[in-house]
């Protein structure tokens, strides 16, 4: 007896002894401990930094090494933090899959649907429609401004009702931000006060909420949802993901019902169309697919172009000087009776370069979307083996003093170019919307919708620190992205 449980406690030493050593060559990094890895380590560093962008960037001043390698859980992952290796990630096919880890599965409703989180065949084709489909709706050209524009007067009108009050930003703007995309989706426009319009921005809201809190924890441990499901957050996410799925069935069905041949004038009718073609023949063009599509472009372009809008207004508060330049240059560019448009940004170079400044200077995405290794293969010197996660450290490049020379200073003059009369000058490595086969397929849109509200909302109205409150903090609420600590702002109409 003795004997056997001599054997098997040899066994699984030697078993958790074999996943847990690094591979050979692999990139340098803090020790492995066996079951959780670097998992606690990571989580006391990110805390200690202030962020796990901060964390990634200490590892890489540590190892001396612009690529990290780490282990949480059974998951290896590899750090990557200079232009030159980014850049090689990006547009390297050895680098673009996408992990089939418990965090992705979960975030697809159990499945490996959509467009972030698939790879492969399924990944080009479904792709490929999405972006055509964004093209035949006029994404980058005037109807796309319109559609834009269509939200903007109920920003202004929401304004003008509460001026000189105190109000918080996202909730005004993330309405308006939600409903650009479900007119692409769905062809309609809803009210602000549509209950469909509403329930998806709480599910949403409040899916990010648990995935920050829990979803680091569930990838790394998955099998706590067996044991915890409560406590770990999985029941939280599953029923979040049940609500998600009811509400955008609604919308579905009722597609399907209003169906006919030729009618493809919005993503959703497009998808159907493709469905039918299939003649029951196996196909990618699935409801699952069609489901994942359209929570992917929610999730995607709503949060993100939000936060950029929040991000910038709190810039104008603390940074006054900037806000009225950019006032100045808008009322000298456009006339008082014209329409500010995505088109016309040429007019006013300083604008756009302060909204970059903003992205760059607030690290709105510090981190990329998680890359998988199709194969072995090797960056920087080290081997990466097969089915390794990688992360593109956009924080790092942000503030690399060597190419931004002064990164903690909040400079817009830095994307002009000052021996071209003022001229938009914007580098190579500056990528607030990814870079290389993942690039945002919604970036022209969230530019559109980021550079209009803006604009629309500094040249009317002054934004203010209210009276007898704290200067709002420069320290950042770190999860999946970077968010500001919640303010208020004053805004005072211009007359």
């Amino acid at each position: 007896m003795l004997t056997l449980l001599a054997f098997v406690g040899l066994a699984i030493f030697v078993i958790v002894t074999l996943i847990f050593k690094k591979p050979k060559n692999f990139p340098p990094g803090p020790r492995w401990y066996p079951i959780v890895g670097n998992f606690y380590a990571m989580r006391s560093l990110s805390k200690a930094c202030g962020g796990q962008h901060k964390a990634f960037t200490k590892l890489t001043e540590m190892y001396n090494s612009n690529v990290v390698g780490l282990k949480l859980g059974a998951e290896k992952l590899v750090i990557v933090s200079s232009w030159e290796l980014i850049k090689e990630v990006a547009y390297s096919q050895d680098f673009n899959g996408r992990p089939n880890n418990f965090f992705l599965r979960i975030r697809s409703m159990g499945t490996r649907k959509g467009v972030v989180g698939t790879d492969g065949e399924l990944w080009k084709i479904q792709r490929h429609f999405v972006v055509t489909h964004l093209k035949s709706l006029g994404f980058g050209f005037k109807s796309m401004d319109n559609m834009v524009r269509e939200e903007l007067g109920d920003i202004m009108t929401i304004l003008k009702q509460h001026k000189n009050e105190e109000l918080k930003i996202v909730p005004i703007i993330s309405v308006s931000v939600l409903n650009v995309l479900w007119k692409s989706l769905t062809g309609s426009r809803l009210e602000r006060n549509d209950p469909s319009l509403i329930k998806l921005l709480e599910l949403l809201d409040r899916r990010a909420l648990a995935f920050n809190m829990a979803g680091g924890v569930l990838n790394t441990f998955p099998w706590l949802r067996y044991i915890a499901p409560e406590k770990s957050g999985y029941n939280v996410i599953v029923q979040l993901n049940k609500e998600l799925k009811t509400l955008l069935m609604g919308t579905i069905n009722e597609h399907y019902k209003t169906w006919k041949v030729g009618r493809d004038d919005d993503l959703i009718y497009s998808f159907i169309t493709e469905m039918k073609k299939t003649n029951g023949k196996p196909t990618t063009f699935t409801e699952d697919q069609l489901l994942m599509i359209c929570l992917d472009i929610f999730i995607a372009g709503s949060q993100t172009t939000s936060n950029t809008i929040d991000f910038a207004v709190l810039m104008m508060i603390l940074y006054p000087d900037v806000q009225d330049k950019v006032r100045h240059c808008l009322n000298e560019a456009f006339e008082k009776s014209e329409e500010i448009t995505f088109s016309e940004r040429g007019r006013v170079p300083y604008v756009e370069a302060v909204v970059y400044e903003v992205q760059r200077y607030c690290h709105v995405i510090p981190v990329s979307g998680p890359k998988r290794a199709m194969q072995d293969t090797n960056l920087g010197g080290y081997r990466i083996p097969k089915d390794t996660t990688l992360l593109l450290n956009f924080y790092s490049i942000n503030q690399d003093e060597s190419y931004w020379k002064d990164p903690e200073v909040f400079r817009p003059e830095r994307f002009l170019d000052a021996d071209a009369d003022g001229k938009l000058s914007v580098p190579e490595r500056f990528v607030p919307y990814g870079i290389g086969l993942r690039r945002c397929i919604g970036e022209i849109l969230a530019r559109t919708s980021i550079f209009i509200f803006f604009s629309e909302i500094i040249r009317n109205y002054r934004l203010e620190n209210p009276v007898g409150t704290e200067k709002p903090s420069e320290i950042f609420i770190s999860g999946i992205t970077l968010i500001p600590k919640q303010y208020k702002t004053r805004f005072v109409e211009i007359s």
